[in-house]
């Protein structure tokens, strides 16, 4: 625990201007992020007497081993630095809102020649029209297929499409009329995406005039005594009148609108936001968020508006937004979303009428949120409590172990060995931490040394990290084998080598480290760390066969009870690390598999190894060809015809496939698809898939 007075800023080095500030730990990871007026007045707060400080404050600036600012012109550049940052860095002590979902958006795919209308989740993309959220697909679905009468948007897949196309027979919503069928040139592509503009213009909330339009032509029809052509119209009005009827009026004067409720207690807080679009509810969603610092309702609405608009520009931040407690101050905050928005943006709190009242359902709606919340998560964040606390007696630690890392070795054979390791923090799973592993330090099997290699190499670079340059070592294990997975892999370009906060691949060490395994794999363990000279980090591992824990130099296991939490966690981490490790090995094989001989050759690019396959059909035929022949191929000379050659000629065949019917081999003259790179498949091997199964470790 540090001294707040170890690090404080010496008199008149803080400016009297507008900036954000970090606070850093002492690992230079940000644990904080905030914005002031006056830094200067600001930062003071945070280093007076302990006992003054909200409790959280004082574990944050007893966390906390540096702070640092930026200074800016204005109070609006402070809170987008702000939010830049609290979203690149994710601060351990800033109030971050989670979804308690992944709520779906009805999209349309504007950005294509022939828009698309399809459910959509995740990050938002440019060129999509976005309405929503709504709570379940199921609703997104039922609206899509009452619209889909009067707007005969394509709703199929890029690869219905093309099939449909390449055939000329378009899918069962042409041939239903729920879809203008442009696959099959039924309608131009101008016309179909007027047709989209139609849809989104009606999801935007400007129905009437399109009930007007159908009326008018329902009252035509009739009159021309086209009675059936009346009685489609007057069922497409039914069907966009009940479209219509699945979000009720609630704001008389078609307000555009979004309307944020907090509800709050000493430890948490739920937001519930309802959009509103030409007076209707158009969408809802919700985010609950740990209170880790002293923070008042206004400024809990600030970063809600902060996570909301953050990524939005246009029409997407609406006129109006309605809160229950403004930021303090207002004007910054307003000023930035009128930027976002690119017109006037009023941010008020609703006094009286409609609105006031729609805001006391939205309020209800947040409180139920939080005791729904907080009812799900009071046993599991007792369970994970006491199973960190058991797991700390088990193995006499002083304290509970907050971080575990576990390590997991996986192979097939003894080809392709690679390793996982899995990051579980205060009982949960940690997957931007995961990492994977190749082993390449020797060929063959051998767990015991895998697993040294791989403990060794992770620490080595945690100490690179610890003593500090804030760049990668050159020549330190930088190739893709210790990659991030679950998720993007990280680049090595300058934003990851600066020391600025960012997460690192092994900056952080862990209170536990657990191997999958009995004594060996804990001894490789332990005598890589002593190696590296690190003796504050504990080691165990979890044997499969009879679940024991085993502890270095001990020649009895620890047995926890089969119903302990601790014992529980610690299977879960393990598991983790297995489907991990098996998950990543499995990629690899198949990388394996689908190589070819051809991607041996020097010099030889993608598009000569095509030009080859599609001139002779096939490897096999490649290896029987002449080098005179081989050069007929366009783009290949001589001298590459003769590499070629040589490293098929040098290159094994593969064995043949078999036919598991009849038992027959099968010759690629026949016609079977060979293996390439370009024919992606996987050889047929022998014994069954359970039993190929039980080969993999």
């Amino acid at each position: 625990m540090a001294d707040p007075s170890s690090y404080r800023p010496r008199p008149g080095e803080i400016p009297d201007s507008p900036g954000v500030y970090r606070f850093r730990d002492e690992h230079r990871r940000v644990i904080y992020v905030g914005k002031a007026k006056s830094l200067r007045q600001r930062l003071a707060n945070y280093f007076q007497d302990l006992a003054n400080l909200h409790p959280r404050t004082r574990t944050m600036v007893t966390t906390a081993a540096s702070v640092e600012w930026t200074v800016v012109s204005t109070e609006v550049e402070a809170l987008q630095l702000e939010y830049s940052w609290i979203k690149e860095y994710d601060p351990r002590f800033n109030v971050k809102y989670r979804d308690d979902k992944s709520y779906p958006y009805l999209a349309v795919t504007m950005n294509e020649e022939f828009p698309r209308v399809q459910v959509m989740r995740g990050h938002k993309k440019k060129g999509v029209r976005y309405f929503g959220p709504y709570g379940h697909a199921w609703a997104i679905r039922d609206t899509v297929d009452l619209l889909l009468r009067v707007f005969p948007v394509r709703t199929c897949s890029a690869g219905v499409f093309k099939n449909a196309a390449r055939t000329g027979r378009p899918c069962l919503l042409g041939y239903i009329g729920k879809c203008s069928a442009p696959c099959v040139e039924r309608i131009s592509a101008e016309d179909h995406r007027e047709l989209a503009e139609e849809f989104c213009d009606f999801m935007a909330g400007r129905t009437g005039t399109y009930l007007r339009r159908l009326e008018r032509q329902m009252a035509d029809a009739a009159e021309e005594m086209e009675y059936e052509r009346a009685a489609r119209l007057r069922d497409d009005i039914g069907a966009l009148k009940k479209a219509m009827e699945k979000s009720a009026v609630v704001l008389a004067d078609a307000t555009d609108a979004d309307l944020i409720a907090v509800a709050e207690d000493e430890l948490e807080a739920a937001v519930q936001i309802f959009h509103v679009r030409g007076g209707r509810v158009r969408g809802q969603r919700g985010w609950v968020t740990d209170k880790v610092e002293e923070i008042t309702t206004g400024a809990l609405v600030e970063h809600a508006l902060q996570q909301l608009y953050g990524e939005e520009t246009g029409d997407a931040v609406p006129k109006e937004v309605l809160v229950p407690a403004l930021p303090d101050p207002v004007e910054p905050v307003q000023q930035w979303l009128t930027e976002r928005r690119g017109s006037g943006v009023s941010l008020r709190i609703p006094q009286r009428g409609d609105k006031k009242a729609l805001m006391e359902t939205v309020e209800r709606n947040a409180q139920q949120a939080l005791v729904l919340h907080k009812t799900k998560r009071a046993s599991d964040l007792t369970t994970r409590s006491r199973a960190l606390e058991e797991i700390a007696e088990a193995l006499d630690l002083d304290s509970a172990p907050l971080r575990i890392e576990c390590y997991d070795i996986s192979h097939l054979q003894g080809d392709d060995v690679v390793a996982s390791m899995v990051v579980f923090e205060d009982g949960l799973a940690r997957k931007s931490e995961y990492r994977r592993f190749q082993i390449k330090g020797f060929a063959g099997q051998d767990d015991v040394r895998s697993m040294h290699e791989v403990i060794t190499r992770r620490f080595r670079r945690y100490l690179a990290e610890k003593e500090k340059t804030g760049e990668w070592a050159d020549g330190e294990d930088t190739d893709a084998g210790d990659r991030l997975t679950d998720g993007p892999a990280p680049t090595d370009g300058p934003a990851l080598k600066d020391d600025d906060g960012r997460p690192k691949r092994f900056a952080y060490p862990p209170q536990l480290v657990v191997v999958d395994g009995g004594q060996p794999q804990v001894a490789a363990a332990q005598r890589a760390l002593d190696e590296l000279g690190i003796d504050d980090i504990a080691v165990c591992g979890l044997a499969k066969r009879l679940e024991e824990v085993w502890l270095p130099g001990e020649d009895d296991p620890v047995v926890l009870p089969r119903t302990s939490e601790g014992l529980y966690l610690l299977q879960r981490v393990r598991d983790e690390a297995h489907r991990f490790a098996i998950t990543y090995q499995r990629l690899k094989r198949s990388k394996r598999f689908r190589s070819s001989p051809l991607d041996d050759v020097p010099g030889l690019g993608e598009t000569r190894k095509q030009a080859l396959i599609k001139h002779f059909g096939s490897v096999k035929k490649l290896r029987s060809a002449t080098i005179d022949q081989i050069c007929e191929v366009p783009g290949i000379g001589r001298k590459t015809a003769e590499t070629v050659a040589v490293a098929l000629a040098a290159a094994t065949p593969a064995a043949p496939a078999v036919n598991t019917a009849t038992g027959e081999i099968i010759d690629d003259e026949d016609g079977a698809p060979e293996t390439t790179a370009d024919a992606p498949g996987e050889p047929v091997s022998a014994g069954t898939p359970d039993e190929r199964r039980g080969q993999e470790r």
